[in-house]
This record gives C-alpha cells, sequence and structure tokens, in this order.
C-alpha cells in the first residue's frame, strides 16, 4: 500500500487555482520532496494531504484512506508541522511536548518514556526547563518536530521546515529525519532549499500550481536537454547579455561569481561564446562543461 496517493487533485481559492490535477504516488519508507517557490502550491497541498483543507475535485489517500472522507482517522497517525509551528512561547519545552501529548490522547504511561527518547534524539534534553520564546531558530524547529512526534506517527508532513535557519541546524534536523526514516517514518517535505532536495529520494518540482516533473534527483537533473556550460569573467551582467544573443544559447544566468549558460550545441558553441566575450573587451577567466544543478533544472524547466 501506499503511503500518499493523490489523483487529479485539484484546490481553488475563488479565481486562483493553488493545486492545479496533482497526480502523485509516495511510496512508504521514504523521503519525498516538494520543491518550488513561494505560491508554487507546496503548503495546500500539504494541508490536502493531512486534511486540513478539502479538495475542491480529484482526491488524496493517505495511509489507505480518502482525506476528503476520512479525515478524522488518519489523526493520530500523521504528524503535520506547519511553516511556523504553533509552539506557545510563555510554556517551555517539557511543557510545550506535554500539550500535544494531551492534545494526542498518549497516555502518562507511554508519554514519559518516548519524550525522554525524543528529547535525546533532538539533542533538546539540557533546555527542557527553557520558554521557547528563548530558544535559538533551530531549536524552536527541533521542539516542533519533537511536538509532532509525540504520538510516533507513520507519515511526517513537514512544510519548510528549515525556513530561515541556520546552516548547522539545518545540517542537525536532516540528521534527525534520516534516523527517522531508519526507523520507518515516511517523510513528505516541502522546501525552497534546492541543496535540501538533493537529499530526498525523490522530489516533485512545482510551479504555480503544477507538477513540472517527478523523480529522483538524479533521474530530473538527466530531463535537461542540452549541455551545460559555466563561464568567469568580470562584469558579468554584460556578459550574459552577450551571451544571451548568441546563436545557439537556450538560456544564460548569474550563478554567485559565475555564469551558466545552456546551449544546445556545446561543442560547436563553445568557440563562439570565448570569441564573443573577447570581441567586446572581456577577460575570460574559464570556460568550462559541467553537470546541471537542480538550480538549473529548475529554472530551465519553469515555463517563460
Amino acid at each position: 500500500m501506499f503511503a500518499i496517493h493523490a489523483q487529479n487533485l485539484t484546490r481553488t481559492f475563488g479565481p486562483v487555482t493553488a493545486v492545479d490535477q496533482l497526480n502523485l504516488t509516495v511510496e512508504r519508507g521514504e523521503i519525498f520532496g516538494l520543491v518550488g517557490p513561494d505560491g508554487s502550491g507546496k503548503t495546500t497541498i500539504m494541508r490536502l494531504f493531512s486534511g486540513i483543507l478539502r479538495p475542491t475535485s480529484g482526491e488524496a489517500w493517505v495511509l489507505g484512506h480518502p482525506v476528503s472522507k476520512e479525515a478524522e482517522p488518519l489523526k493520530d497517525r500523521i504528524g503535520y508541522m506547519a511553516q511556523r509551528f504553533a509552539l506557545y512561547g510563555d510554556l517551555t519545552v517539557m511543557e510545550n511536548i506535554h500539550f500535544y501529548a494531551d492534545l494526542y490522547d498518549v497516555s502518562k504511561k507511554e508519554r514519559i518514556p518516548r519524550i525522554e527518547r525524543l528529547l535525546s534524539f533532538s539533542n533538546l534534553a539540557p533546555f527542557k526547563d527553557r520558554l521557547a520564546q528563548n530558544l535559538s531558530g533551530g531549536m524552536k524547529q527541533k521542539l516542533g518536530l519533537t511536538c509532532a512526534l509525540v504520538h510516533t506517527p507513520e507519515i511526517l508532513f513537514l512544510d519548510e521546515p528549515t525556513n530561515g535557519v541556520d546552516p548547522v541546524s539545518r545540517r542537525d534536523f536532516w540528521r534527525i529525519l534520516y534516523d527517522l526514516l531508519r526507523e520507518g517514518v515516511t517523510i513528505f517535505v516541502s522546501t525552497a532549499y534546492l541543496d535540501e532536495a538533493e537529499r530526498c529520494h525523490r522530489i516533485g518540482l512545482m510551479h504555480q500550481g503544477r507538477l513540472l516533473s517527478i523523480g529522483s534527483p538524479k533521474e530530473v537533473k538527466n530531463l535537461m536537454k542540452g549541455e551545460l556550460w559555466e563561464v568567469r569573467c568580470e562584469q558579468r551582467m554584460k556578459a550574459v547579455e552577450i551571451l544571451k544573443n548568441l546563436s545557439g544559447v537556450k538560456g544564460a544566468g548569474i550563478f554567485g561569481d559565475r555564469i551558466h549558460v545552456l546551449l544546445e550545441d556545446g561543442d560547436g558553441a563553445k568557440g563562439e561564446m570565448g570569441k564573443a566575450l573577447r570581441e567586446s573587451g572581456f577577460e575570460v577567466l574559464s570556460l568550462r562543461k559541467i553537470p546541471p544543478s537542480l538550480e538549473d533544472v529548475f529554472i530551465a524547466t519553469v515555463p517563460k
């Protein structure tokens, strides 16, 4: 049985179609990443799968239950962590966890060893008496995750859980997710960080409510047609405009201190790129073919 299955899932808000004919299957025991910019429909999909929203049309099944009709039986089997998790700042770490344990009717006998394990798991044990409002951003996210896990869910829905979190805390958070994966928890995570998408078993690229492509990070990268070349030179903004107008160039953009150029025919266009830049007075520091990143693929895939 699949963990999650969506068939023609659609949700509109007035004239706006937030999720448009989504067809998606998530296997048990995998990390599936939903990738896309703000406004692409990621949060709406999370809420549809969690039973918080009802679809306008289509259906989603989670753990075999049609969510639009049987959301209540799922409550004890899934965990949902929103972008801004509802922590209570004037309660301590322990008080927040006990509050969510009460919401899920976790028995007193079960919760004590479970909470102690989760505190150790998330490295929050030294801070259990600290007010939630006095935690760092990364610690608040770990506390949110702990609260979402207190009833031992089979599927964990995480909506951009590391948004605004420092790199070290992001790394620690993903370490926890991999530990959960080894325990059999299915993880459905949305993120705007494409480097995090690389950590998922499979990903889906979202844009304006539509699923553009789906597969493993490697499979999605292989969908990119043409060759990608990296150019290093001064005055990148002006250089990009020159490169965009060359024959055989499908697209060009600035990536940090370099320029990425997508070519239809790499061998034929390489010499043309170097020649055009030098004739325009640019010193070409390097020019080389590179494998595409997910960011390159996403930019090339998004409809212009």
